[in-house]
């Protein structure tokens, strides 16, 4: 658990670290160690937003919920559950603030979009504030503020909001507030929901509230009990396995990379994206993760999001799958800046949108087809339907795999011959060649082996560095690049061949501080870019599962343990971390929390 000192002049934007997240499979909130909720998009991840503090202090909008006398804060998560509880210790009471958005499995009024706030003082008395400060359309958007009855609603032009509460709210400008004092075993219910339309203002009574929170506890808690991890690092693998569930779109299977915009990789720079989409890349990666704990409805849910999205014949310059899609599957994803916003911690600019949706990034074909390869194995036969498109795919692959592209990190500074793509390309058509094999499904079996050798032959002969002893990043030259590190995982190489073990001694060497692993160095492959980055969590995941493979058993462990000490205080990472140990990036990360999952289930079979 984490402890901050909070009292009235508390910073006006929380680092990115200083936050749990609570969600409903539809959208998310980040909810401040000081009770401030301060992003909060409605009713969905790619939404405009509600609250958006955490990029704008003034301008974002924000709610408030918090002790009004000075007050050590912690944070934890109800066990086992994404209830996120805030508590607050002053001086004459302690008093804990519940938040969750309702959620279970047949919910009956999903559109209402609820987040309810429960404040309780279990010890002494304490007073209380609130305000409720929405600001639409990431800020940008006039909004009207009325009660009606005993409820505040908010009104813009496209979304309206409900705030009910069993004490009193006052009307102040655009904003709702409320003061109270609480005493032992006292509490109060705070709800916000969506309204107009079909969904009307309603109250939400004690009553109400508490068998909301006792369904969404039971609902968490049951999904978790499918896990069939038991290995020594449970609470950390099941809290990552939380987020990632957190990160997906019931509505259509779709997983978010991550359900922020713009939170930057360094303070002060320009490396700030919108992550609230879904990459083939990513979800394939999180659905592998998932698969290995046991979970399989997520895994069939994006099964069927992505073949609905696969164009067969590949009439898009990337091929017959898009890098990303929205969580509808929409393909258009248009960039632009909002410049009124100042950034997090005056980072600029933010993003809405993302451009590198328009890249060629070969390796998301064989992560697919990988997670396909698996579900196939683990959980249940794909269907005939699916083969077919899967067949399209890979042949596809053997007629383009050679192209230079943007690579997995998406570069700005123009594509080359990438180890990394050539490595997934032939994943692709390596997975899917023993899919055709296991179950005896029609293929062009002779095609696809000799695309698979050539595409082989290609990395051992132009991917490897005779100077540096090394594979390297891309074909031909002498840079290094972290994302090499998945050759053994993917069986490509054995983990234990000497020029592997070359490769690893030089990543050591030249990307690896502390354990952290730094992708690739931006001044030796420039990548259109301005400034520096902090080291990647999925990397030092991947580091941490090389060497273990490698039968570097102990120094793994070791590694594995001090990233743990670089998650926040409830156990969730960003992208990155600073060189000072700060998290950096979109956070949660969907990335991080798979890499966590499967380097945890390797070590631990390792150990014994």
């Amino acid at each position: 658990m984490g402890e901050t000192q909070h009292g009235p002049a508390a910073a006006p934007c929380l680092p990115i670290a200083e936050h749990g997240l609570i969600g409903d499979l539809r959208s998310v909130a980040l909810v401040g160690t000081d009770g401030t909720i301060d992003w909060y998009c409605c009713p969905s991840f790619d939404a405009p937003s509600v609250f958006a503090a955490v990029l704008d202090a003034d301008k974002g909008g924000r709610f408030e919920l918090a002790a009004s006398v000075p007050a050590r804060t912690e944070q934890f998560y109800f066990p086992d559950t994404n209830v996120l509880i805030t508590r607050f210790f002053s001086e004459d009471g302690v008093g804990e603030v519940q938040d969750f958005m309702p959620v279970d499995s047949d919910s009956v009024e999903i559109e209402r979009h609820r987040l309810i706030r429960r404040v309780v003082c279990v010890r002494g008395s304490i007073p209380f504030r609130t305000c409720m400060a929405p600001r639409f359309g990431y800020g940008a958007e006039p909004h009207t503020v009325r009660m009606a009855g005993d409820v505040a609603v908010f009104e813009s032009a496209k979304l309206s909001l409900g705030l009910t509460s069993t004490v009193p709210l006052k009307i102040d400008g655009l904003d709702a507030r409320a003061d109270f004092k609480l005493a032992e075993g006292e509490s109060v219910v705070l709800a916000l929901d969506q309204v107009g339309g079909t969904v009307a203002p309603r109250g939400c009574a004690r009553t109400e509230a508490e068998e909301q929170f006792t369904t969404t506890v039971a609902y968490w808690r049951k999904w978790l009990s499918a896990s069939k991890y038991r290995g020594r690092w449970r609470e950390m693998v099941h809290r990552s396995a939380l987020t990632l569930k957190l990160l997906t779109y019931a509505p259509t299977g779709a997983i978010v990379a991550a359900p922020t915009t713009s939170l930057p990789e360094q303070l002060g720079g320009e490396r700030n994206w919108d992550y609230r989409y879904v990459w083939v890349r990513d979800a394939a990666f999180c659905v592998y993760a998932l698969l290995r704990l046991g979970f399989t409805g997520e895994a069939e849910a994006f099964m069927n999001f992505v073949s609905q999205h696969i164009t067969p014949g590949g009439g898009k310059p990337s091929g017959p799958l898009q890098i990303m899609y929205g969580i509808d599957g929409r393909t258009d994803l248009p960039e632009h800046e909002l410049t009124h916003l100042e950034g997090h911690q005056g980072s600029a600019p933010v993003r809405v949108g993302n451009g590198a949706a328009e890249q060629l990034q070969l390796d998301i074909y064989g992560a697919l087809i990988d997670s396909v390869y698996l579900y196939d194995k683990w959980a249940e036969p794909i269907p005939s339907g699916q083969w077919d498109d899967l067949c399209a795919l890979v042949d596809w692959v053997c007629e383009n795999w050679d192209q230079p592209d943007e690579g997995i990190w998406e570069t700005r500074g123009g594509r080359k011959n990438f180890l990394y793509s050539r490595l997934m390309c032939w994943v692709a058509i390596e997975r899917a060649i023993r899919m055709a094999n296991r179950r005896g499904l029609p293929a062009d079996l002779p095609r696809w082996r000799e695309s698979r050798d050539t595409i082989y032959r290609r990395i051992m002969k132009r991917g490897w560095s005779e100077t540096r002893q090394a594979f390297v990043q891309h074909e031909d030259g002498d840079v290094l690049d972290a994302a090499v590190l998945m050759m053994p995982l993917t069986k490509f190489i054995a983990p234990t061949d000497p020029k592997w073990l070359s490769t690893l001694d030089a990543l050591t060497h030249d990307l690896v501080s502390d354990s952290l692993v730094y992708r690739y160095d931006p001044q030796a492959s420039p990548d259109g870019l301005r400034g520096d980055e902090g080291t990647f969590s999925i990397c030092s995941f991947w580091y941490v599962e090389a060497m273990v493979r490698a039968g570097r058993i102990d120094e793994a462990r070791l590694a594995f343990e001090k990233m743990l000490t670089y998650a926040n205080h409830l156990g969730l990472y960003a992208e990155e971390i600073s060189h000072t140990g700060e998290q950096q990036g979109n956070f949660p990360q969907a990335f991080t929390h798979f890499a966590l999952i499967s380097a945890a289930f390797n070590l631990d079979r390792a150990l014994g």
